[in-house]
């Protein structure tokens, strides 16, 4: 019988992320999903600046395909370069 591998470890430390030091450096983007009454499933894809912490955008809707992420990402990237 063959014997499994163990457990795979990162190697080295990690090293913090440094902190931006102007707003529109660094934007996080995250997924959240919950459930209606219904049964059915919707998700929100989050738009965050790092920063200023300041919403960028919100998408609600039942499924996100990859080609609303890239819409909302160059909406919010030219809005965000008209506030800079």
């Amino acid at each position: 019988m063959r014997k499994r591998g163990g457990r795979k470890r990162a190697l080295g430390t990690r090293a913090p992320m440094a902190l931006p030091q102007a707003q529109n450096l660094r934007w996080s983007l995250d997924f959240v999903m919950d459930t209606l009454s219904s049964g059915r499933r919707f998700r929100v894809l989050t738009l965050v600046d790092d920063f200023t912490r300041e919403c960028l955008g919100l998408v609600v809707d039942t499924s996100l395909p990859p080609c609303v992420w890239c819409v909302n990402l160059d909406r919010s990237s030219k809005a965000g370069a008209a506030h800079a």
